[in-house]
């Protein structure tokens, strides 16, 4: 972005839309409290895949046509307001991380003006297509204004703020992706994401990317002191790019805006489809990987939903070993474990509560997982290619495979809209890992922003331990289960063929 000037409440959205092209989607928890209107001024409900279409005369009886699919938007007038980074309404964070039923949850909430607030805890499902459950709600709580993020060398921390609510999570709660929605008396409202995890065996691991949402976290858009390992401010308020960006953020703070991280939408989208249709499935953070909390041999596969671009050591070694054990891995998104990262202890000793990635700057050596000899390709079976800026066709190769089974596509079909955001590809001059058996299912054209012609490609392999590793290759998989106005019948089959096998070991 150089140094072009950004006015602080669009900035996310501008600095990072490039690469997720989707959102963070609708959010379930509104539904309540405010409607959606669509173009005519017709209420909708909040979750759709297309809008109704109007008669086509006063006599038609039956629908022959449907208009482009799209999302409402929320009405803001009465209802709830988002809070921001610079009045800083109200916003919080967790210091706990995951945690398991039994364990407790503490956040840390900021309040201005002081006032009192309540906490709805909701857990994101299908739960018929609703999208999210209320799970309980705090008591009235008193507010206080915390202290300013402290800076230094350009990473924000807010581990100085007094603990306002802690969670007692009963044994009974069902393990997941949770949000917590913080809203004040006067009407302003943020977010808190947070999992509840379990070590008990399941067909699935849900990981959800929290190391790579950190990693894009602006916090506090302000104009002044917020900063990402994309972005800063200067003292002019214009924002900056990755040569002048932080190297090292901190997991205490809230998210950016909204309170919920850029990419979680691509999460939430598996999460409800995967739970509509019964998969097993067992949550846990990237954290609980990198930090050895995650014994893969419980688990037939780890699925990674969403964007997951910053992995440390040890979280590839145990993804690796998981794959030498037999247990399988799906990766459906693109741009997955690109750079190499560190995560250290907060200064009170916390650990894994900082985030560290160079890049190109300052001494050391070079951090991308392709530029210290270890490819990502070695694991996924294909690699990082580029930024699409514009939404491209999937185009279907090797239909035959059993991937495709049911699904209705050809060879040749070309999957409206499947190549988004970012994707990846083979590259023949790269290693490939081990494997009895590899294909690539989809071959994509698409032009890059310099208008060169590039390709998109899907992969699937079997390692010699028995296990499925299958990597999509674009960001618009995940979408195309469950987003509204994204959804993709084909692909949400050829998902299903892929989870049944590795369920059932086949």
């Amino acid at each position: 972005m150089g140094s072009e000037h950004i006015r602080r409440w669009e900035s996310g959205a501008l600095a990072h839309a490039v690469t997720d092209p989707f959102g963070q989607g609708p959010v379930p928890w509104l539904r309540g409290s405010e409607h959606y209107f669509d173009d005519t001024g017709q209420v909708v409900p909040w979750y759709v895949d297309v809008d109704p279409t109007p008669p086509a005369a006063p006599h038609a009886t039956t629908r022959t046509a449907t208009r482009t699919p799209r999302i409402p938007t929320p009405r803001t007038a009465g209802g709830p307001r988002s809070a921001d980074d610079v009045h800083r309404q109200i916003k919080g964070f967790t210091s706990t991380g995951a945690a398991a039923p039994g364990e407790a949850i503490d956040f840390h909430i900021t309040v201005d003006p002081p006032q009192q607030f309540s906490v709805d805890i909701y857990r994101i499902g299908h739960y018929a297509g609703v999208g999210a459950s209320k799970i309980t709600t705090s008591p009235r709580l008193p507010g206080i204004v915390q202290q300013p993020p402290l800076t230094a060398d350009r990473t924000v921390s807010c581990h100085h703020w007094w603990l306002s609510w802690r969670l007692q999570i009963p044994s009974y709660w069902s393990i997941g992706a949770y949000v917590a929605v913080l809203t004040t008396v006067d009407g302003y409202r943020s977010h808190v994401p947070f999992t509840v995890r379990d070590t008990h065996p399941a067909d699935l691991l849900l990981l959800l990317p929290d190391v790579t949402w950190q990693a894009y976290n602006l916090y506090p858009e302000d104009g002044r002191t917020g900063a990402s390992l994309y972005h800063a401010w200067d003292e002019n308020g214009r924002l900056l790019g990755e040569a002048d960006a932080a190297t090292t953020v901190s997991f205490d703070r809230p998210y950016a805006g909204a309170g919920l991280p850029l990419h979680v939408g691509h999460a939430y989208d598996f999460i409800r489809w995967a739970e509509r249709y019964g998969y097993d499935l067992a949550y846990a953070d990237a954290r609980d990987l990198h930090a050895g909390r995650v014994d893969p041999t419980r688990y037939r596969g780890l699925v990674f939903p969403g964007h997951d671009e910053y992995w440390s050591v040890p979280m590839r070694r145990t993804t690796e070993l998981a794959r030498e054990h037999g247990t399988s891995l799906v990766f459906l998104s693109a741009n997955t474990m690109y750079w190499q990262a560190e995560l250290s202890p907060s200064p009170s000793g916390v650990p894994d509560r900082l985030l560290t990635c160079r890049k190109r700057r300052g001494p050391g050596k070079p951090v991308l997982w392709r530029d210290v000899d270890r490819p990502e390709q070695e694991l996924l079976g294909i690699q990082y290619a580029g930024r699409v800026p514009e939404p491209h066709p999937m185009v279907v190769r090797n239909a035959d495979h059993w991937l495709w089974e049911a699904t209705g596509a050809h060879e040749g079909d070309e999957l409206k809209g499947l190549v988004a955001g970012e994707a990846d590809r083979y590259f023949p001059r790269t290693p490939l890992p081990e494997h009895q058996r590899r294909i690539l299912l989809s071959h994509s054209p698409y032009r890059d922003a310099e208008g060169a012609l590039r390709h998109q490609e899907t992969s699937l392999y079997r390692a010699p331990s028995g296990a499925l590793v299958f990597a999509s290759g674009t960001f618009a998989w995940s979408p195309a289960l469950d987003r509204p106005g994204h959804v993709d019948e084909r692909i949400q089959r050829a998902t299903a063929n892929l989870l049944d096998r590795i369920c059932k070991r086949d």
